[in-house]
């Protein structure tokens, strides 16, 4: 993403915090996955979404007005035998050079430093209470800081949450961020298509998931954006189900939810399809049925409509449709209103996307579901999920779970699902799977 798209962030942050006050977020940390062995490193969403800067041991500070430059880079120096084995880092010269801070100092000279740019601010923005680290310095800063009140020197008088600021920021999505989702979505799309090819009896969930991962990396994303749920026959009842270790079945349903990153932005898939390739009538009717609740859940993706309206058209569709099949007996009003349908579909329809697969931005203001506007992308992603020891209902029906999902752009218009790629009805699954 280029630096002018970080900058202009930068400055609408800087507007809403104001003169006079200040902003610090500290970057992710390096975890050490065992010895002296780290996970792959993944920067903290609000902090990249700031800065672009993708290194550990990092410090931002947003001082609006300030005249020596009002983004200020803490990061860590230049060492030349780190490069010689870990490779290139940006050191104080790139943070200036390369990532466009105004200012760059050593992050080991933090406490030295920091503490007189808190001087005589009214108000600091930070990430409130998720860096315990980050909350017990700020505390030892402003304590300090108050010591030298006989100086003419004034402590911050008030912590503000950041997040409440960045989240609703990265809730819409520019044309160069959709740009990201829309690769995302592509590769995503095109290596489910690629796991309904490979996809027979006999196999092993993980071997689908390899051929998921494979498809990924070969077309350049090398990042997952969360871990694979590649879940054959009851497993796909289990809704985060991920141990993908168990044999494919010949007449069993495989549900595959999978996404990868691109550049930071998620995409996030979900499709089932049956493992030998034809549905069975009982999957058929069950699968049909969450295909007709997502159609009517897009029909309410546009500006002005209540977020909640997507979620309360799905239930109405798969509550008269369990009704239809007899999984549920009773009035369609009142098995909605008592939440009967919730033993096969327990979770919403879907959630906000982005920078995180479950991404951030707020689902009410003033307790009541917000309007979706122009930029917003959510997931919408209706399910059923019948227990394989569920004996209330037809031994035809057990231990078969079905999610159809798909990534959704709010546009001025109406919506586009950026993951149209997939196929998803029945004739269209069948084919495919048959080499069509």
């Amino acid at each position: 993403m280029k630096q002018s798209e970080f900058k202009k962030r930068r400055a609408a942050l800087m507007k809403q915090i104001g003169k006079g006050n200040i902003a610090i977020i500290a970057s992710a940390g390096a975890a050490v996955r065992n010895r002296d062995v780290h996970y792959p490193f993944r920067q903290d969403s609000d902090f990249y979404y700031l800065t672009g800067f993708n290194e550990a041991d990092a410090m931002a500070v947003f001082i609006p007005g300030r005249e020596k430059g009002e983004y200020v880079l803490f990061c860590r120096e230049f060492d030349e035998k780190k490069a010689l084995w870990e490779g290139a880092h940006a050191g104080l010269e790139g943070a200036t050079k390369h990532y466009e801070a105004d200012d760059a100092f050593p992050i080991d000279d933090l406490d030295e430093i920091l503490p007189g740019m808190l001087e005589n601010k009214a108000k600091v923005f930070y990430p409130m209470g998720r860096d315990s680290d980050l909350d017990f310095k700020l505390m030892e800063w402003i304590k300090n800081i108050r010591k030298h009140s006989r100086n003419g020197v004034s402590a911050p008088g008030e912590l503000v949450s950041l997040e409440h600021i960045v989240h609703e920021m990265r809730l819409f999505k520019s044309a160069e961020e959709l740009k990201l989702m829309r690769r995302a979505a592509q590769v995503s799309a095109a290596a489910h298509v690629r796991a309904m090819q490979y996809c027979q009896p006999g196999l092993y969930e993980y071997q689908v998931e390899a051929e998921l991962v494979n498809h990924f990396m070969q077309d350049g994303l090398r990042a997952v954006a969360y871990p694979s749920i590649v879940a054959g026959g009851k497993n796909a009842c289990v809704l985060h189900y991920t141990e993908n270790t168990d044999k494919l079945r010949k007449g069993d349903l495989l549900l595959i939810d999978a996404g990868v990153e691109c550049d930071h932005y998620a995409a996030d898939i979900t499709r089932t399809f049956p493992v030998s390739g034809k549905f069975s009538e009982p999957q058929r009717l069950l699968y049909q049925l969450v295909l007709d609740a997502q159609s009517a859940a897009l029909e309410q993706i546009a500006p002005g409509i209540a977020w909640n309206k997507a979620h309360e058209a799905s239930v109405e569709v798969l509550t008269k449709g369990l009704i239809e099949l007899g999984l549920l007996k009773g009035k369609l009003k009142k098995l909605i209103k008592d939440e009967k349908y919730k033993q096969f579909y327990m979770h919403r329809i879907g959630h906000w996307l982005g920078m995180d697969v479950h991404d951030v931005g707020d689902y009410k203001i003033k307790e009541e579901w917000r309007l979706l506007e122009p930029g917003m992308v959510l997931t919408v992603e209706p399910g059923l999920y019948v227990p394989a020891d569920c004996e209330t209902v037809d031994k035809q029906w057990r231990g078969i779970g079905i999610r159809i999902e798909d990534d959704v752009l709010v546009t001025k218009d109406g919506y586009e699902i950026l993951t149209h790629a997939v196929p998803k009805t029945v004739a269209d699954i069948e084919a495919i799977m048959r080499g069509e």
